[in-house]
């Protein structure tokens, strides 16, 4: 058996057409929207509605911490577009119809952080099972999926309370493979080399993996982290990758 593993695709709908290639299966562990290019200013839905320029500056305040500045530079751009709210949905809508149509079936998915989960029923189709908080059995072997982010000053659409999340990683129970879009509260794995910060990562997965010891712990949301893997008790804890940056899937074979 083998599963193909994504995370962080941000609107690489070719890649991720390839991505279930020599698989039984797809799993993709969020962050399908690009909203803004860190890699390429120009890129992204912010790049492409006010400028390389603009989105150079606000990924700088951000890679600077000044989020109160970012976020008044921001409303300063918006505010000269009007519905703020209908342009970014239509925009997201635009990736997702895009991201869904090339999606490769059976494909088992939850949300990242800067996803919009109420859109998702919208682009849904045969051969793709969202699970958030939830379970599923894929080849003899239990996974257990928890979406979404923790709550920073970033404010990204799917940040949620650490008492909620805890609650959906409590839910998931013992699993062979856990697969979540942020990696457990564990320094190395969180620390970004290339963005300079930590990103927040969750102690109620680390604590999963601690009591109940999966084989496997799967994650992604930090692009370009300090070390790529580390072993918790016997669980070998992997960053599936990003995506975007490397258009390759991470595979599990048993």
């Amino acid at each position: 058996m083998q599963v193909n593993v994504v995370s962080d695709v941000h609107g690489r709908a070719d890649a991720l057409a390839r991505a279930g290639d020599g698989a039984d299966a797809l799993i993709c562990l969020g962050d399908l929207v690009l909203f803004i290019d860190y890699d390429d200013a120009a890129g992204g839905i912010f790049g492409e509605l006010f400028g390389a320029d603009n989105a150079a500056k606000l990924v700088a305040l951000r890679s600077e911490r000044r989020f109160d500045e970012a976020r008044e530079f921001s409303r300063g751009l918006w505010a000269e577009i009007g519905d703020r709210q209908a342009v970014i949905e239509g925009a997201v809508r635009r990736q997702y119809d895009a991201l869904f149509t090339a999606m490769p079936t059976p494909a088992y998915i939850t949300y990242g952080n800067v996803d919009i989960p109420p859109l998702w029923g919208d682009y849904l189709h045969d051969g793709i099972t969202v699970l958030d908080g939830e379970t599923v059995e894929l080849g003899g072997r239990s996974f257990g999926f928890v979406g979404g982010g923790l709550q920073t000053p970033m404010r990204t659409p799917y940040e949620i309370s650490d008492e909620d999340y805890a609650a959906k990683v409590a839910a998931v129970g013992a699993v062979d493979v856990l697969c979540c879009h942020i990696p457990p509260d564990v320094p190395e794995l969180l620390y970004d080399v290339v963005a300079r910060r930590m990103e927040r990562g969750s102690s109620a997965v680390l604590d999963a993996i601690r009591d109940t010891q999966p084989a496997v712990a799967l994650f992604g949301h930090v692009h370009q982290p300090l070390a790529k893997r580390t072993r918790i008790g016997r669980t070998e804890c992997i960053n599936v990758g990003h995506f975007r940056g490397t258009g390759r899937p991470y595979s599990l074979v048993w």
